[in-house]
């Protein structure tokens, strides 16, 4: 039997956005921002519409005039996502903005204005019953702040989104999320960490200005991942510069690799080198374009190795180890029949499916449905551990 991970996940409360909960046991939601002028109504909405088709599931609109917050309406009557206004500047903007359907408002607090008119939007959020994202970022934060810890360093970061936190809450104000974003990776975490030891609201994470694909990707993962995996972080946006669709893909591998929300299968290929000895670029070709659309939680190992192979593919929940054009399937561990190199592919596709029927059998599949996994009981769900509580592997 594989080994089970034990995760933990920073406990925060819920906050309804739109038709998502964001927060809690719920999943970690893909977000992204189109590029259009807001105002620009049929370029911003066909921009919208293949985030959708990507598998976006909030999308960000920037409102920094009021021919774009006038547009926010038909915007919204147009998506099928919750909509999300980013608010800079002005916060006029945000009064205007909570005068439409949409489901969340992002404001930066180091450049709204002042005390008296952050309380003014949140005192409107609050009436409107609207949640609110807290965007703190390392390149806007207040100037008192930078001078107290001598630059925007975690700690004044996270001291930022206290005091604004703690000024929502006099107001009666709870329906927020916060965002601590940096350019900087090392930043990034120790800002996000540090929050997590002394708030509960959920978080949106992000590496803010990452740059242009591929390296943005890489850094992307890079900051994420270790707060991910200490079990921090409600929705997620891989910041890209151009076409902001690339960004969800990028997204949901960062969430599958590291299992915080796993919606396909997981496929595993050696690395080619002089001990190859079956065509694995061709099988693992064949193999993506027949699982595409498959939502099964499964992981699947092609290893055309001798050396290495048998012990990575006993690793997986389906496994082939090849050589000199036949191999073996391993299913769970144990050797389940032998094939030629020919047979390979619908010999593998065959054991998945058998494999998703006994898992179903036993209730144990998982699939690409978005709710936390069964795998874990709920005793492991509220054991405090060092502040954190232990997290199933989420799926969907």
């Amino acid at each position: 039997m594989a080994y089970q991970h034990q995760f933990r996940r920073h406990k925060t409360r819920e906050v309804r956005v739109g038709n998502l909960v964001v927060g809690g046991d719920n999943p970690i939601w893909v977000q992204s921002m189109t590029t259009p002028d807001t105002h620009d109504l049929g370029a911003t909405v066909a921009q919208i519409h293949r985030l959708e088709e990507a598998g976006c599931e909030i999308a960000r609109v920037t409102v920094p005039k009021p021919q774009d917050a006038a547009v926010l309406s038909e915007i919204k009557r147009r998506i099928r996502i919750p909509l999300i206004c980013d608010i800079h500047f002005d916060y006029k903007m945000a009064l205007a903005a909570l005068d439409h359907p949409v489901d969340k408002i992002r404001i930066n607090p180091g450049n709204i204005g002042g005390y008296d008119r952050y309380r003014q939007v949140i005192r409107k959020a609050k009436a409107k019953g609207m949640p609110m994202r807290i965007g703190v970022n390392a390149g806007s934060l207040e100037r008192e702040l930078v001078e107290k810890h001598g630059f925007p360093c975690p700690p004044a970061m996270v001291e930022s989104a206290l005091r604004y936190l703690e000024i929502a809450e006099s107001e009666g104000y709870h329906d927020i999320i916060v965002s601590l974003k940096s350019s900087d990776v090392l930043t990034v975490v120790e800002a996000y960490r540090l929050y997590a030891k002394q708030a509960d609201y959920p978080t949106h994470i992000g590496v803010t200005e990452a740059g242009k694909a591929p390296y943005a990707v890489t850094k992307s993962a890079c900051g994420l991942a270790p707060i991910l995996l200490d079990g921090i972080g409600d929705t997620i946006r891989i910041s890209l510069l151009g076409d902001p669709v690339p960004e969800i893909a990028a997204a949901f591998d960062i969430l599958q690799a590291t299992q915080r929300r796993v919606r396909k299968p997981e496929l595993i290929a050696c690395p080619t080198c002089g001990r190859l000895e079956i065509d694995l670029e061709g099988i693992v070709a064949q193999l993506e374009k027949r699982l595409a659309g498959k939502k099964t939680a499964v992981k699947i190992s092609v290893l055309g190795c001798v050396v290495n192979g048998p012990g990575e593919a006993r690793e997986a929940d389906l496994g082939i180890a090849a050589g000199k054009g036949k191999g073996v399937i391993f299913k769970r561990g144990e050797i389940v029949r032998h094939v030629l190199e020919k047979d390979m592919v619908n010999a593998l596709l065959e054991e998945v499916d058998q494999w998703e029927k006994e898992e179903a059998d036993k209730g144990t599949l998982k699939t690409g449905a978005a709710k936390i996994s069964a795998a874990a009981t709920a005793e492991d769900q509220e054991e405090p551990v060092n502040g954190r509580t232990k997290l199933p592997l989420v799926v969907g």
